[in-house]
């Protein structure tokens, strides 16, 4: 995982990194909430944390900012193969935002 999140860091633009939830402005969240379900991330989420999977959502974790968790979705659809389009991986990133991050 730390090796993940390191990756993550390393390659995530540091303008995108900067940003803060306005990066979800305009995001379709009914899109987001629709591609969490069809892709079965909290089936997958569950599968590593356990539970339904939420404990992987860590407001107060590594992931401390929108640009980050945005970089956190598009990395999982890549390591997935979900190739999922740029305004698809922010609808989700918005939808997690949303309901467990909360940042500004």
């Amino acid at each position: 995982m730390k090796t993940t999140l390191l990756a993550l860091a390393l390659f995530v633009p540091l303008l995108v990194q900067a940003q803060g939830a306005d990066i979800f402005k305009g995001a379709d969240l009914a899109l987001g909430a629709r591609l969490i379900t069809e892709n079965k991330c909290a089936q997958c989420h569950a599968s590593k944390v356990g539970g339904d999977g939420s404990a992987i959502y860590r407001p107060q974790g590594r992931i401390n900012n929108a640009g980050l968790l945005r970089g956190m979705v598009d990395y999982c659809s890549t390591q997935l193969n979900l190739q999922l389009f740029p305004e698809e991986v922010t609808a989700i990133a918005a939808v997690l935002n949303r309901d467990h991050y909360k940042f500004k």
